[in-house]
Parts: structure tokens; C-alpha cells; sequence
């Protein structure tokens, strides 16, 4: 047998706990491209009102999302998936049966209240072993981007037909469907697995939050959603000012995202391969800036608009798929999962504060000053993105201590005295060792065939 081939129960949990994902980030999605053309016709509307709709989502998500990943310790991860799920379906029914606009931001709000995602990641950890444990995580990276481009375009056909709370109806029923796949199609987890690669660890908490190149990062997907979440306030109005109906703004949403995810590969493979992390990086800011200016100089130009939108979305898909790996490459050995939790944290935090923000400068003058406000905040963010420097060209690992080593000093000597292994962590109580290693000199199975021959 092929042992790192994903076995039968780990391919169930994987497409599994990705349906589930998937589901549940549609129904937040859908909303964003139809909300401020649809939400301004709801009593008591205003376009900071709408901004604050589109945003409260990550408020929410982010004071909830380790706390919730924490509960699933505690409580059992399936349970504590379905118990979010369950507090989405009451945000989505609340939004689905309102007329005015605080009902959908109650509604919103509830809908974020149900993070699930640190749940899903931790149960995904339960299910499958070490080797096959990066393709299981890299499957549900991947679903969120195509989930994402779906939701773009599948939101303005479904609003068309049957108006915005006949959304909030499809999306409750897609969250029953997800809570349906989470009973019947995700396998049971007998016991829990501590791995300090997917979960978090709250007396990791401090060193993560002050190691320099981790709070770049942090900033910088902060900053990526915060432009965002300002950009849907802004784009479905300056469109359909431009004479561009609202029912066809789907069409524009997915010839953008073809084309940007066509364009995203060769980025990363320049990135990884020619290890030019950074200059890739800095260019995708500079990339956001132009679209930007952009959107901003369109004049109700449509053809302009388009090409400000594409800007926007090849640099944004390009960031979303490298800064993971540069939260991987950049987190210690053994810190990970703490650092992927604040990392998802301050992304939430920058759609509440993209949302909100981008809502009240609309509502204050117009969206010239939330392309202008978007322009200052790229610059504020190339200027701090300058003193990062070139990441290490590492992977994180964990791999199982086979049994209890007497002299652990001795296996960390002989661990990080290998070529290519530039850390290592062992927690003798977690029967575990975190390691960061160059994978095109060292391999996961030399190190395991040390630990085994000790």
C-alpha cells in the first residue's frame, strides 16, 4: 500500500468537511456583489447602513472563531460544526423574513456568530494522518477561491429571480445541506488530535503576536479584505450608474475571475520556484493601488470600470493564495496553527472594517472617497510591506514520536544537525515533533526513518 495515497475514510473527510465549507462560505459570498444594489431599497437604508451589513459578518466571525475553535476541544468537533451551522440558518431565516435593513444586519451578524471554520480545520486534523494532512488543507484552500468566484456570479442570477430574501432562503437551505453532510457523510473522530499545525494553543498566543514578519502579514490580509469588503460597497452602484443593470453584473464578475484565475498560477510559480516572495507580493499592492486610481478616475466610464475591477481581482487572488504560505514559512516550528488562527482573525477584522468604513465614506461623499481612501490605505501598506524581508523557503512538519525517548536533547542534536532542517521542536508530552525544512533537500520520510531508527 501506498502510504501517502489518502485513504477511503480520509477522502470522505476531506470532500466531506470541504462540501462543508464550501456551503457555508456561498452563503456568505452571495450576498456581497447584490447587497448595496438590493439593500438600498429596504426600509431605513443607507449606504453606511449597507456597508455596515456587509461588514458585520467578520465582526462577528473574528470575536467568535477561536473561541469556537477552542469549545470543539471540549465539546466534540461535529457537534460544535452543527451548533454553528444551526446559529447561520436563524441568521439567514432572520435576514430572509426582514424588510428593513437592521434585520439583515442582525441577520449578518448571526450568520458570522457561526464560526465553524477552526472547527472544520481541527476535525480535518482528526481525520487524516501527517503525510496527507498538507493535501487535505490545500483542497479546502482551493474550494474557498472556487466557492468565492461561484458565489460572484451566482449571486445576481438568484437576487434577479427571486429578490434578495429569496436568497437568505437559498442560503438557509444550503446551511441545512451542510448540517445533512456534516451527520451523514463526515466519519466520526474517535479522539482528538493535538497538532499544533492546525489548532490553536493559547500559550502561543503572546509570541505570535509579537514576531515582526507575522504582524506584516497579519496587517497585510487585514488590509487585502478591508479593500474588499469597500469595494462591494462602491462597485454594484458605480456600475449601474454607468448603465450597467444590476441583474447583468454577473457577467462582469466571471469573465474577471476567469481571467484572474488563469493569471494567478504563473505568480506563484514565479513566487516558489525563482523564490521571489516578495517581489511578487509588492507588486500585487502595487497592482491594488492602480485599480484604485482606476476606479476612482472611471468617471462612470464602463469599460474603465471593467478594467479596474480585473486589476483588483488578479492581485487579490494572487495575495489570497500566497500569504498562507507566507504565514507557513514565516510561523516557528510548532506555532502554525496559532498563527493561521490570529491570520484568519485580523482577515474578518478587515471585512468588518472595510464594510463599515467603506459604507460611511460612500455615505459621506460618494465613491470617489472610498477609491481614494482605498489608494492611501495600499500605499500606507507597500510602505510597511518594504521591511519585510525574503521568507525562508521552508515547510512546516509534525511527525509522531513512535515512542517515549529518554534523551530528547539527543534527538533534537541529531534532528537539527540534518542539511535542510532549519528547526525543530519536540513536545514530549504530545508524543510530537514540529520541524521546518527545506523540502528540496530533505525529505518528511529521512527524518521519520531517524526518529524510528533511534
Amino acid at each position: 500500500m501506498n502510504d501517502n495515497k489518502m485513504t477511503p475514510l480520509e477522502l470522505r473527510a476531506t470532500w466531506g468537511l470541504g462540501s462543508i465549507f464550501s456551503l457555508r462560505m456561498l452563503g456568505m459570498f452571495m450576498v456581497l456583489p447584490i447587497l448595496t444594489s438590493y439593500g438600498l431599497h429596504l426600509q431605513g437604508a443607507s449606504e453606511f447602513l449597507v456597508g455596515v451589513a456587509i461588514g458585520i459578518y467578520g465582526l462577528s466571525q473574528a470575536l467568535f472563531q477561536i473561541p469556537f475553535g477552542l469549545m470543539s476541544d471540549k465539546i466534540g468537533r461535529k457537534p460544535l460544526i452543527i451548533f454553528g451551522l444551526v446559529i447561520f440558518i436563524i441568521g439567514s431565516v432572520v435576514a430572509a423574513l426582514s424588510d428593513s435593513i437592521w434585520g439583515i444586519i442582525i441577520g449578518r451578524a448571526l450568520q458570522g456568530a457561526g464560526a465553524i471554520s477552526a472547527a472544520v480545520m481541527a476535525l480535518l486534523s482528526d481525520l487524516t494522518r501527517e503525510q496527507n494532512r498538507t493535501k487535505a488543507m490545500a483542497f479546502l484552500g482551493i474550494s474557498f477561491g472556487v466557492t468565492f468566484a461561484i458565489a460572484l456570479v451566482l449571486g445576481p442570477i438568484i437576487t434577479h429571480i427571486v429578490g434578495l430574501s429569496g436568497l437568505f432562503w437559498g442560503i438557509t437551505l444550503l446551511a441545512i445541506g451542510a448540517i445533512v453532510v456534516t451527520i451523514f457523510v463526515v466519519p466520526n473522530s474517535s479522539h482528538h488530535i493535538v497538532n499544533r499545525e492546525s489548532a490553536f494553543v493559547k500559550s502561543n498566543l503572546k509570541t505570535v503576536l509579537m514576531h515582526p514578519p507575522l504582524l506584516k502579514l497579519n496587517i497585510g490580509i487585514l488590509c487585502l479584505h478591508a479593500l474588499l469588503m469597500s469595494s462591494f460597497v462602491a462597485l454594484p452602484l458605480i456600475m449601474t450608474d454607468a448603465g450597467y443593470l444590476a441583474k447583468d453584473h454577473w457577467k462582469a464578475y466571471l469573465i474577471t475571475m476567469l481571467i484572474a484565475f488563469v493569471t494567478v498560477l504563473p505568480f506563484i510559480i514565479y513566487a516558489e520556484k525563482y523564490r521571489k516572495m516578495k517581489q511578487v507580493f509588492l507588486f500585487c499592492i502595487v497592482v491594488l493601488a492602480l485599480a484604485e486610481v482606476t476606479l476612482w478616475l472611471s468617471a462612470s466610464h464602463l469599460w474603465v470600470i471593467f478594467i479596474g475591477i480585473q486589476l483588483f481581482f488578479i492581485a487579490f487572488n494572487v495575495m489570497e493564495a500566497i500569504l498562507p504560505s507566507l504565514i507557513s514559512k514565516e510561523a516557528p516550528a510548532g506555532y502554525k496553527g496559532t498563527a493561521m488562527g490570529v491570520y484568519s482573525t485580523s482577515q474578518f477584522l478587515g471585512v468588518a472594517i472595510g464594510g463599515i468604513l467603506g459604507g460611511w465614506l460612500y455615505d459621506f461623499d460618494g465613491a470617489s472617497t472610498v477609491f481614494i481612501s482605498g489608494l492611501v490605505l495600499t500605499i500606507v501598506w507597500f510602505i510597511i510591506s518594504l521591511t519585510m524581508q525574503q521568507p525562508p523557503y521552508v515547510s512546516s512538519i509534525r511527525l509522531i514520536l513512535p515512542h517515549r525517548f529518554k534523551n530528547i536533547a539527543r534527538l533534537q542534536q541529531q534532528l537539527e544537525s540534518q542539511e535542510g532542517v532549519m528547526e525543530v521542536v519536540i513536545i514530549d508530552e504530545e508524543m510530537s515533533v514540529y520541524v521546518k525544512i527545506d523540502r528540496k533537500v530533505i525529505s518528511r520520510e529521512q527524518l521519520e526513518a531517524i526518529i524510528h531508527a533511534d
